[in-house]
């Protein structure tokens, strides 16, 4: 289907959704004396479900989950973990939320189905006092999505390690990475980077990559070339909780992190970039233009890379010379126009949002919260956001203390109409007073430069 029919059916089916949402009844009912707990099915076939405190303080929260690859189990979710849905629903919040309409890098189906679940809560319980949307991952950027698009519905916003660069950005990114990996490593083999034409497809391209990369790692000069490619992502040097914590000129631990960091950022990139391909009808990212030398100078890991080349006594010169005379991938521009409707963000905010991530985060590194800032400001809303990081290793790497404190923080700003105290310190505070039983890691912190972004505030940006 082209793009544009793509999205003509997307929004007949939307309206329809609407109009028969009173046909969306409980599909499972249960209460006890301090819960009511609702499960149900939209005509979109997305499933919800609702819990519903005895005391409800009037504040219900829209949970958006994070990315479930396509073929797997997609079960609703109204909180990120039964820990954080406890303790809410213990001080009084109504949790809801949708599995959405289809898996995969389903944003245009997500929104809708999240919109239409709050309709079916207000149905059932009536109207809130306050809303507030909030997700993890592929969940934050849902979450933005309905506060640029849907603000009139809400009363502000709280992003978890969220895909705040947007979808344009995010296959930039990760295609800058598996570009430098196949030339730099396998420049002879036949793997396909983009127009994956299936699942299979992807997943042979990301097993034979996989396995150069494998092979690599075996040798000085091919642990500096994987390292050069982390850093075109920002791959933190300490990016799992079950990692050591390199020192700062422990260049080989860095990098050994990093390695394995990558091996699983390989298996994800190829299965879901199939996927958003399949969605756009092409390919919406390239190469075309990218100085890879400027690239690595923005990164947050470009020493480590420069110490492992001198070591191994290649040319970094060298190589980023290669990387940029090599043939190069164009988009699709068709793709492209379709993945900036669906998934490119604006930064037109106009009710406060709250966004924290993790700074060791290997999936979405912590410099996608600089690239929603650069957004934001471009387009007039930096006022309505506030930016907060986690002293942790991992992606969404949240303590229920940690969630909980961003989101009184966030609560009291809606209240007051002013931004309450929201440095490391503040927050760890909060965090500890809502949750004594679990970590509070606030730490200050500034984010470098995302490598390249793309947002529909920055016309520039376009290829």
């Amino acid at each position: 289907m082209a793009p544009r029919a793509a999205r003509h059916a997307r929004l007949v089916a939307a309206a329809l959704t609407t109009l028969l949402l009173a046909t969306a009844s409980p599909a499972a009912h249960s209460a006890t004396n301090d819960t009511t707990h609702v499960e149900g099915q939209l005509p979109s076939g997305a499933t919800y479900m609702m819990d519903v405190p005895a005391g409800w303080n009037g504040t219900v929260l829209v949970y958006s989950h994070g990315y479930v690859d396509p073929g797997s189990s997609n079960p609703a979710r109204d909180a990120p973990d039964s820990t954080t849905q406890s303790l809410l629903l213990a001080q009084g919040y109504a949790l809801i939320g949708s599995s959405y309409a289809t898996t995969g890098f389903a944003i245009a189906d997500a929104v809708p189905s999240q919109m239409q679940t709050l309709d079916a809560f207000t149905s059932r319980f009536g109207p809130a006092r306050r809303t507030i949307a909030w997700g993890d991952s592929f969940g934050g950027l849902v979450t933005t999505a309905i506060a640029e698009r849907d603000g009139n519905r809400i009363d502000g916003s709280l992003s978890m390690c969220g895909l705040v660069q947007g979808g344009v950005a995010n296959w930039n990114d990760a295609l800058d990475t598996i570009f430098a990996l196949k030339t730099l490593i396998a420049p002879d083999a036949d793997i396909p980077l983009t127009d994956l034409s299936s699942p299979q497809a992807a997943a042979d391209a990301a097993g034979a990559l996989s396995a150069a990369v494998t092979q690599a790692q075996s040798t000085p000069r091919g642990r500096a070339r994987i390292a050069l490619a982390a850093a075109l992502h920002n791959i933190p040097v300490w990016n799992s909780a079950n990692q050591t914590r390199p020192a700062p000129t422990d260049w080989a631990t860095q990098e050994a992190n990093q390695y394995t960091a990558i091996l699983g950022f390989l298996q994800r990139t190829f299965i879901r970039r199939q996927d958003a391909e399949a969605r756009a009808d092409g390919n919406p990212s390239w190469t075309t233009g990218v100085n890879f030398a400027a690239l690595l100078a923005k990164s947050s890991v470009a020493k480590e890379v420069g110490e492992l080349y001198k070591s191994s006594g290649l040319s970094l010169t060298g190589d980023l010379t290669t990387l940029n005379h090599a043939p190069r991938i164009s988009e699709n521009s068709a793709a492209l126009a379709e993945t900036s409707t669906t998934s490119a963000l604006t930064g037109k905010l106009t009710k406060p949002q709250m966004n924290i991530h993790t700074i060791g985060d290997p999936t979405l590194p912590v410099q996608v919260e600089n690239a929603y800032h650069r957004t934001v400001t471009a387009a007039g809303s930096g006022a309505l956001l506030r930016q907060a990081y986690v002293d942790n290793a991992g992606h969404c790497a949240f303590s229920p203390a940690e969630r909980l404190g961003a989101l009184t923080t966030l609560e009291d700003r809606i209240t007051t109409g002013h931004w309450p105290d929201a440095d490391a310190t503040a927050l760890n505070n909060r965090a500890a007073a809502a949750d004594p039983t679990t970590p509070a890691r606030y730490t200050a912190y500034r984010p470098g430069p995302y490598p390249r972004p793309y947002d529909l505030a920055h016309p520039a940006d376009r290829p």
